[in-house]
């Protein structure tokens, strides 16, 4: 019979796994499509979007405070580029413009707060995490052509890149530690997050601009269409691999957040 503290770690896995899951399942079949429409195709798509994903879950879930600092930078520059840019809502502009405030409130954050190369440490561990699963993805699909929908391959990539992730975690970190520069973690985690969430503002400010052409706003439509199976997916995939990992015994506890 399960004691009540074990059947507590169990409930917060599956707790913690399923949002993290469905966060990276959302992320990774939008970036798909973003990365599709601005005229990537084949492998690259799958293995830029599962790396770009992973590394942004993996600030969320190991480096919270970091990951704040970036997302706010993300939302006040993409609210200034609005008011500065009016309709006219263009992707690589916003997401630099959110990427630098990001870097600097980053910046900010290590010098008055805490300096910090874990953040970093552990977003390079979700980046390998997706780069080994998004291979694995491209192999498999070549092999197997048959189309995926979005909610089986968000599932399924959600429940590598957290096995990846989870088993590697460790040693990645160790051996970044004492090389990685403290004072560049912050600031490189937060740009990071601080573009992505620029990312998802143009695609959500996209529906409601009069200013973008047809095959813009049929690339944002197609976004916002495979967005929910993507999350159905990943928060499937993230639950079913976290309660698996638990009774392997790979404890969520143990994890040190930075």
């Amino acid at each position: 019979m399960l004691s009540r503290e074990r059947f507590t770690a169990i409930v917060v896995t599956l707790l913690v796994w399923s949002l993290a899951g469905a966060l990276f399942g959302a992320l990774f079949v939008a970036l798909i499509q973003v990365l599709e429409a601005v005229g990537l195709s084949g492998w690259r798509p799958l293995v830029l979007a599962a790396m770009a994903a992973a590394m942004t879950t993996a600030a969320f879930y190991s480096a919270m405070p970091v990951a704040a600092v970036g997302a706010t930078a993300g939302v006040v520059a993409s609210i200034g580029y609005l008011i500065v840019s009016g309709p006219l809502i263009e992707l690589p502009v916003i997401s630099t413009a959110a990427a630098v405030t990001g870097a600097v409130a980053g910046s900010f954050y290590a010098w008055m707060i805490r300096r910090s190369a874990r953040a970093l440490a552990e977003t390079l561990t979700g980046m390998l995490a997706g780069l080994g699963a998004g291979l694995a993805l491209a192999l498999l699909l070549s092999l197997y052509p048959a189309p995926l929908g979005s909610f089986v391959l968000a599932a399924g990539v959600v429940a590598l890149v957290g096995t990846l992730f989870q088993l590697n975690e460790h040693w990645i970190v160790q051996a970044c530690h004492g090389w990685l520069p403290d004072g560049l973690a912050a600031p490189l985690v937060a740009g990071l997050i601080a573009a992505v969430v620029a990312a998802g503002v143009w695609v959500v400010g996209g529906t409601s601009t009069a200013a973008l052409d047809l095959e813009t706003r049929s690339a944002i439509d197609q976004v916002l269409r495979e967005v929910p199976a993507g999350l159905l997916g990943g928060l499937l995939g993230g639950s079913v691999t976290g309660l698996i990992l638990e009774l392997l015994g790979y404890r969520l506890e143990e994890h040190e957040p930075d």
